[in-house]
């Protein structure tokens, strides 16, 4: 067991020892945090690029709106990167000196965008410095949640993995709870306000979370497994090709895994973009308040799902929530399509706070655990990464199914399903490994 632990004298003598959670509290802590700053970047950058960004960075383009979103998509690109680099500095310098390399990456980019002057300003070097920002947003991002999942595992007591590690995720929701909260107020400014200053006050705002998160973060100590591992030299000299030789069929896991999350990015900017149109007519705010409604809701769901995974296992939690999505995207759609605000509150709610929040919880220990402390940090990254991707272009994929037709739903929706199924099925291949002891977790096959 990872966690040190208190050992009782005197009467209680004899007794189970009980898990310091100290640490894993800490690392909990530090990984919500870190997860918030990175999902409150993830919701601005979005907002921003559908309404901000075509104005300020490409105003003499004919395809403002495209190239803006466009930079968008940049960080999906660059993620994969991010994975194989950080991944490998991760199993091999540990764990809290890549978070925290991560974390002022992140923050540092969100702040430098809000300073970049318009393009009106200084030409051409506008959208490149935001593309090198964007960029530098997508390596960091790569190694965020794999690094705060692995040392949150490594520190946790048997029996709690699944717990802690969930707040990791619940970051996410905290992040664009708070980002939809911030961006309400500056997207109902005056424009001569708005265009100039006021979009860069959220981007601004970053350094409030980074710099609660590093603090946090200084005071993290490196899982006793991975320290183990250094002083008996046995770290992993290309943990890469480890992973490929020993892991490979677990690597393939994660990356169908996590197709799970194009159920949140077709709810997050399809379904937005599907809602408002003039064809169905659901107002913009009321939209952003559905969305705030469902991650709030999840903040509440996510560690009882996880707590629950810890009683009864990874894979019936996480191949339910995956079934479960691919039939409530129908509902969602349809409630949308109805233009019924209170039915699509109730569907929002059931699909992203019940069924997609059970894997969104349990994930960051499932996939954890199918790895070993040598290539643990290298396996959720690159995994997750290569798998996020077609989330990352699933909205964009969504609007070419439609077909012109801004009422045809019907393709994406199965879109959303097929990918919920092809995880579902992913983990029923998977070893169930809640009980695992933590030095026994992903042995080589």
């Amino acid at each position: 067991m990872s966690a040190s632990t208190v050992t009782p004298s005197g009467p209680e003598a004899g007794s189970l020892a009980r898990p310091d959670t100290t640490k894993v509290k800490r690392a909990a802590t530090s990984s919500f945090l870190g997860s918030m700053l990175e999902y409150y970047d993830f919701y601005i950058y979005a907002s921003a690029a559908a309404l901000i960004f075509p104005t300020v960075f490409f105003p003499d383009s004919g395809h403002a709106a495209l190239l803006s979103l466009a930079t968008f998509g940049v960080a999906y690109v660059a993620r994969p990167l991010g994975a194989v680099v950080l991944g490998h500095f991760g199993d091999r310098v540990g764990r809290k000196k890549i978070m925290l390399l991560t974390l002022i990456m992140m923050g540092a980019a969100t702040f430098l965008i809000g300073c970049i002057p318009s393009a009106d300003s200084i030409g051409v070097l506008a959208p490149i410095l935001l593309v090198l920002m964007r960029i530098a947003q997508g390596i960091s991002a790569a190694g965020e949640q794999s690094g705060a999942s692995s040392l949150t595992l490594e520190h946790a007591p048997e029996g709690r993995r699944a717990f802690f590690c969930s707040w990791t995720l619940n970051g996410t929701q905290a992040g664009f709870i708070l980002a939809s909260l911030v961006f309400l107020p500056i997207a109902a400014l005056p424009d001569d306000i708005l265009y100039t200053w006021g979009w860069r006050i959220p981007f601004w705002g970053s350094l409030i979370v980074l710099v609660a998160a590093y603090i946090m973060r200084l005071k993290l100590e490196e899982p006793e497994e991975f320290t183990e591992q250094q002083e008996s030299k046995a770290v992993a000299k290309l943990p890469v090709a480890d992973l490929l030789r020993t892991h490979s069929a677990n690597l393939i896991r994660v990356i169908c895994c996590a197709f799970i999350a194009v159920v949140s990015t077709i709810f997050s900017v399809f379904g937005l973009a599907f809602a408002t149109t003039e064809e169905v007519g659901i107002p913009k705010s009321t939209m952003l308040w559905v969305a705030i409604a469902a991650n709030a809701v999840a903040l509440l769901s996510q560690p009882a799902w996880a707590i629950l995974s810890d009683r009864i296992g990874r894979r019936p939690l996480f191949i339910g929530g995956a079934l479960g999505s691919a039939v409530f995207i129908y509902v969602y759609f349809g409630a949308i399509a109805s233009g019924n605000v209170p039915l699509i509150f109730l569907a929002a709610i059931g699909l992203m706070s019940v069924f997609y929040a059970a894997p969104n919880a349990i994930w960051p220990s499932f996939y954890s655990e199918m790895f070993n402390t040598k290539v643990r940090y290298s396996g959720i990254a690159i995994g997750t990464q290569v798998g996020f991707a077609l989330a990352g272009f699933a909205p964009a994929i969504g609007n070419a199914l439609m077909g012109g037709d801004k009422t045809h739903w019907m393709p994406v929706a199965i879109l959303t399903s097929a990918a919920c199924v092809i995880c579902a099925i992913s983990a029923f291949t998977a070893k169930e490994t809640f009980r695992t002891p933590l030095k026994e977790l992903g042995n080589p096959i």
